[in-house]
């Protein structure tokens, strides 16, 4: 079943509508919880139900190193192995991969692994083997992230080894349809565009890249240190060279600012560890901006944790019992904060797909960045 974007309402750039797939369908834009090892930490799968969450983002890295991809298949796939009804997507594991300085060469990317240092080699080709194992209903292929600040030699090399590794995955991911199909397995896979902030790159990574026919189209390696006006800058060029009747998943944005900003030119999709991570450390989005439960003035704040967003699952809580449960390092506050800053997030996202619906989305946009930017 070829995956593609059936758009109900635009507003400039922006748009929403429906992907549909062969598991049912998820509405766009659409933000991706972070799942590293098969679980949002600190939350579990009855959590995501609740939160009106559609897709959950797992880590290829991770998981084939532990619990490993045949036992992940053994037990029916990711999704009926965390018993979770909705849609997977698994990133390939190059960008946590790149983090551990691996050899890298033509052939793949040679690298130890984090828990046991043995040494495991990735390409092209296994990262779609795995990737099909693991059984998301969508995988990326590998691809070569570079750091930023970078020389232009560096990005270029990047963009021309992503380009020909993508050519290799996407032959692998093809050539194993059938095999896929007799397992019951209906994938999409999709591409990584890559360039760093090189406009001129970026559009020849995308460019080569829709040569192959990928099913949906990522922006990768940004939100990796630049500005958000830069990121702004190479994005929207980027984007007129993928085609409008495929998803574009912009990897790693997730602060509200960045999401709207993404939003207005025109991405689908987006995952980030933010909100998560952000919970773990007593770091709360909020209707009036990000705050930090650790600071004193919280000591003695009866109030809810964020007066502005009634929905929130922690508001039954005071700011002044949620802090106190951070200073002590308590379970229950990394649980409370996540189920906040995922309920804010998508919140944000339903309030993005309504204005762009009604017209008024710059509106909303505006007000974002107000608070945000």
């Amino acid at each position: 079943m070829r995956f593609g974007i059936d758009v109900v309402a635009t507003d400039g750039q922006a748009r929403t509508g429906w992907v549909d797939t062969p598991r049912g369908r998820y509405r766009t834009p659409v933000f991706m919880p972070v799942g590293t090892r098969g679980a949002v930490r600190a939350i579990g799968t009855d959590d995501l139900e609740s939160l009106g969450v559609e897709i959950v983002l797992g880590n290829t890295y991770h998981l084939m190193l532990r619990p490993g991809a045949d036992l992940i298949a053994g037990r029916g796939g990711l999704g009926r192995f965390m018993d979770w009804g909705g849609h997977t997507l698994t990133d390939s594991g190059g960008y946590q991969v790149f983090s551990l300085e691996p050899k890298v060469t033509d052939e793949g990317a040679r690298f130890k692994s984090t828990y046991d240092g043995d040494v495991h080699h990735l390409t092209p080709e296994s990262a779609v083997d795995i990737q099909a194992r693991i059984g998301a209903d969508i995988q990326m292929v590998l691809d070569v992230c570079p750091p930023l600040p970078s020389e232009r030699p560096v990005i270029e090399s990047a963009v021309d080894r992503t380009s020909r590794w993508a050519e290799r995955g996407r032959a692998a991911f093809v050539a194993g349809s059938e095999e896929r199909l007799e397992r019951g397995l209906d994938q999409a896979q999709f591409g990584i565009v890559q360039g760093g902030l090189a406009v001129d790159l970026r559009e020849r990574s995308a460019r080569a890249l829709t040569s192959l026919g990928f099913d949906g189209y990522a922006v990768g390696g940004l939100s990796v240190g630049e500005s958000r006006v830069e990121m702004v800058d190479v994005l929207g060029p980027t984007l007129a060279h993928l085609p409008a009747d495929q998803p574009r998943y912009l990897m790693g944005v997730g602060d509200p600012a960045g999401l709207v900003e993404a939003i207005g030119l025109g991405i689908d999709m987006f995952d980030c560890v933010l909100p998560t991570r952000f919970a773990r450390h007593g770091m709360v989005l909020t209707s009036e901006g990000r705050i930090n439960l650790r600071n004193a003035r919280f000591a003695a704040d009866d109030g809810p944790l964020d007066p502005g967003f009634a929905a929130s699952p922690a508001n039954r809580y005071s700011r002044a019992y949620l802090r106190h449960l951070v200073n002590v390092d308590e379970a229950t506050a990394a649980r409370a904060l996540t189920l906040h800053n995922l309920a804010f997030t998508l919140d944000l996202i339903d309030r993005a797909r309504s204005a762009i619906e009604s017209g008024t989305f710059e509106t909303l946009r505006a007000e974002i960045l107000d608070v945000w930017g």
